[in-house]
């Protein structure tokens, strides 16, 4: 009994480390930022075709990735002082990666597997807009995280 109860914890142990290892250093690893992010003449790059990605630029007729962008009245630093605040709302493992004049990077890791998804905001002043992107970085499916995230910081935000 003793001997079966050892084992066990060995084994045990020995899950944990595996998950820890998994999650700390090889997730992070095999799925460095893409190198698309960032704007280009206005526009995010386009999400691939996995339904793990949501974009304000994406077509409006693309159910799957299009997501309305977020008016905003106010100044573009008023706006962007309210975007942060809702950003860092949303909790979880959020990192801003770069904040800029008009653009925010925000890296988020899922909090069971460690995964990352890339947030993206861009702030067009001229037409009062701010554009979201939201993409895993890994895998297929998201099961509608990404929407939930933006849909969660522009809730912050108006609130």
């Amino acid at each position: 009994m003793a001997n079966t109860l050892q084992n066990l914890v060995l084994v045990v142990l020995a899950l944990t480390f595996i998950f820890i290892v998994t999650r700390q250093i090889i997730i992070p690893t095999i799925s460095p930022a893409p190198e698309n992010l960032g704007v280009s003449n206005g526009r995010f790059a386009p999400c691939r075709k996995t339904p793990n990605c949501v974009s304000t630029h994406a077509d409006k007729s693309d159910k799957e990735h299009y997501i309305q962008p977020l008016k905003y009245e106010t100044s573009q630093k008023e706006a962007y002082a309210k975007i942060i605040k809702a950003v860092q709302s949303i909790g979880g493992k959020t990192k801003i990666i770069i904040s800029e004049n008009v653009y925010i990077r925000v890296e988020n890791m899922s909090p069971s597997m460690g995964y990352i998804d890339d947030l993206e905001i861009y702030f067009d002043d001229e037409a009062g807009d701010i554009h979201f992107r939201s993409a895993s970085r890994l895998g297929y499916s998201d099961m509608g995280m990404n929407r939930k995230r933006v849909e969660q910081i522009k809730n912050n935000f108006n609130t």
